[in-house]
């Protein structure tokens, strides 16, 4: 784990350096913004006190606030001023995470009370080779699915299976599957469906599906022989199980709504997508219009909120870091990107490498999504099924158990490096010229620095 921190210090270090002298330059310790040193704090506190993580990240996010709001400007400005327009740009994603954090948790009990996962055994083999294809299925479900969803419905498969014993480092696996299944696809993850907003190629990310499916391999294999030890997969269902048809048509509309709601709104209208949470509210219609054929588990609800309240924490923290510029695109800097998001929002990594330029947009694809998944925090399929599985809130544990996972990452960047190469695709400049939509995706994230100049001139 050292070795790992030291890792992402360093990326970040060299963020920080790159750096313009746009805005203000914030106070600073050894080189390093007082700022990164607070929220690398608010992380360790999460990491040691594991079992206080809400509490912590809430208390984390105070100081942060406070300490910009009085000595370092906010990517916007400085001052109250600088926060309101910083909450103004971020609220649309922290509404967005939040209602699909509730609503997918109310989703997953749908799915459960359907008796789809006791049904299932019988398609999966009685030994590890089924919690292997497990984690095959939820990586395809991902691959057109939101992660938070395939994640819960994963882990809602794996309890039921696994008979409520599910090993830590399977959990591990089952949110790096959720991720994995998105990373080549334009519609399977946040991240690449803002490059794909932005004028990138679905087939310029697509050759990230060669380093997942590596690493699908490497850590699936060992992950459910893990499992298979913990606690082996249901060899008999119990027989005469019915499935209730009222409840796998609600999970299925409320996955078709998130999907279209997703497609229309960023691809139709992108002028607008980032005004509102459209998605959020879709997946909410769908469950509510469904309340009569069947009531939702509403008393899971208050445990849902306190985790998504956790991520909201640390997402909003990270949005407020002075990182307004990526170091010079190269393979290793998307490499290190991808420790960077196991502990920072990987969608402002995203925009940043956008507006850059310069990268091969698999290897980014791949670097911010995947890379999440090596910390329980670090995407929100982690946190939303550690709120499943309380016991997957430690840092330590998740990383003994999920050593996989890391090897994985590294493995199936090397083998998509040393298959496909190091090709950075032509700058989005021009392909921003060709489309509105990409010109609009454009607008959206430097709109701020457009009006910065029109007031100065």
């Amino acid at each position: 784990m050292t070795a790992w921190v030291a890792l992402v210090g360093l990326v970040m270090s060299a963020i920080a350096v790159a750096a313009p002298a746009a805005l203000p330059e914030p106070p600073s310790l050894a080189g390093i913004p007082i700022d990164f040193i607070l929220f690398a704090l608010t992380l360790a506190g999460v990491a040691v006190f594991h079992h206080h993580t809400l509490k912590v990240a809430v208390i984390g996010l105070a100081a942060i606030t406070v300490f910009k709001l009085l000595f370092s400007p906010f990517p916007e400005g400085a001052g109250p001023a600088g926060f309101v327009a910083h909450f103004a740009r971020e609220w649309v994603l922290l509404t967005n995470l939040l209602g699909l954090l509730l609503g997918f948790a109310l989703l997953s009990k749908h799915f459960e009370a359907s008796n789809v996962p006791a049904w299932l055994p019988k398609l999966l083999p009685d030994d590890w080779r089924g919690a292997f294809i497990l984690l095959l299925m939820i990586g395809v479900l991902s691959s057109f699915l939101d992660n938070i969803a395939a994640a819960l419905i994963g882990g809602t498969i794996a309890g039921v299976v696994f008979r409520g014993k599910v090993h830590m480092g399977y959990l591990a696996a089952i949110v790096a599957a959720s991720i994995a299944g998105g990373a080549g696809s334009v519609v399977g993850d946040t991240t690449t469906t803002m490059m794909w907003i932005a004028g990138v190629s679905p087939l310029s990310v697509l050759e990230a599906y060669i380093a997942a499916g590596v690493a699908i391999i490497l850590f699936g294999i060992p992950a459910a022989l893990q499992q298979q030890r913990h606690s082996p997969i249901i060899k008999d269902p119990p027989k005469g199980i019915h499935i209730d048809a009222a409840r796998v048509f609600i999970v299925a509309l409320v996955l078709v709504t998130a999907i279209v709601v997703n497609i229309v709104a960023n691809v139709k209208y992108p002028e607008v997508s980032d005004r509102f949470p459209f998605i959020a509210l879709g997946v909410w219609i769908a469950l509510l219009v469904c309340v009569p054929l069947r009531k939702p588990h509403w008393e899971e609800l208050p445990a849902a909120f306190k985790g998504s309240m956790f991520l909201l924490s640390l997402v909003f923290a990270a949005s407020m870091m002075p990182v307004q510029k990526l170091p010079d695109a190269s393979w290793p800097v998307a490499m290190g990107l991808g420790f960077v998001s196991a502990v920072f929002d990987n969608i402002p990594l995203t925009a940043l490498a956008l507006k850059q330029g310069g990268y091969d947009w698999g290897f980014i694809a791949y670097a911010v999504g995947f890379g999440g998944s090596m910390i329980w925090f670090g995407s929100s399929a982690g946190v939303a099924l550690t709120n499943q599985y309380p016991e997957g809130k430690s840092v330590f544990a998740w990383l003994k158990s999920g050593w996989h996972v890391t090897v994985a990452y590294v493995v199936g960047f090397l083998v998509m490096l040393a298959v496909h190469g190091w090709t950075p695709d032509p700058p989005l400049r021009g392909a921003q010229t060709k489309t509105d939509v990409s010109a609009s995706a454009d607008d959206r994230w430097n709109r701020h620095e457009r009006t910065a100049l029109a007031r100065d001139e």
